[in-house]
């Protein structure tokens, strides 16, 4: 009998950290199903990639921060599962896909609030809600904060403050579903040159000195510091890593 490949969920697959994780995954020998939210091209992209790899990968359309559409991707997803991979269920999820969220307390509005809770809490815990059913035993979740919840920056409260219920959420899910064998963590990235909140970093050279002049190996991060961190949670090497907050920032802030 053949022997199956482990497959690995990556919501926001498509680019920065999300992108480089679904590569790294693919180098480890899992098959790979990515989410993108708009940009069908970038995604493809991916899935070709991944494919002259010699992995299988597919690529889905997820806004996830419409919580009523989430029944529905998880139908699309058990539909790709079974026609492309010849299963019903997947191995690991890593709960990637966001957006930028900036401003100050004084003006931070009630929609704004809203929306980041959606996109970056609500949607995250719903999305694992319902995809747990459809997670193999032995499995894993790997959710993506940030390294702001330890440290603090102007401009950043809402987003932190959501970040830091995932962060607690991760803990209750490795709790709730140890019996399974499901382990979940979380990685928290420091700042990261991508795309991410309109390159809010990687287009303010000013910036990028600050943060390197407080980070101790002198840099800003880029996504290839983080995609072999997330896919190696994916892995055997990392079964009894459970409940843990890792955070991967080059050292800011010490």
């Amino acid at each position: 009998m053949e022997k199956k490949n482990k497959i690995a969920l990556v919501t926001g697959g498509s680019r920065g950290i999300g992108k480089d994780t679904a590569l790294r995954l693919a180098g480890k020998g899992l098959d790979v199903i990515i989410t993108y939210n708009a940009k069908a091209d970038d995604a493809n992209e991916v899935v070709a990639q991944i494919e002259k790899a010699g992995q299988k990968a597919a690529a889905l359309q997820l806004s996830i921060g419409e919580i009523k559409g989430l029944d529905d991707f998880t139908a699309r997803l058990q539909e790709i599962l079974q026609h492309k991979f010849n299963t019903d269920r997947f191995d690991f999820l890593v709960n990637n896909a966001g957006s930028g969220a900036y401003g100050m307390i004084s003006a931070a509005t009630e929609e704004f609030f809203d929306h980041t809770l959606n996109v970056h809490f609500k949607g995250v815990y719903f999305l694992t809600q319902k995809l747990i059913p459809v997670l193999n035993d032995g499995g894993g979740i790997v959710n993506v904060a940030t390294a702001l919840t330890r440290l603090t920056s102007p401009n950043s409260s809402v987003y932190a403050c959501m970040k830091s219920a995932v962060e607690t959420f991760t803990r209750y899910v490795a709790k709730e579903y140890g019996a399974r064998g499901i382990r979940a963590n979380t990685v928290a990235p420091g700042p990261v040159m991508t795309d991410f909140g309109d390159a809010h970093i990687r287009s303010n050279p000013e910036l990028q000195k600050m943060l390197s002049s407080v980070t101790a190996l002198g840099r800003v991060g880029v996504a290839e510091d983080l995609g072999g961190v997330i896919s190696f949670l994916c892995t055997e090497d990392a079964r009894w890593v459970n409940g843990q907050r890792i955070e991967v920032s080059g050292g800011i802030q010490l």
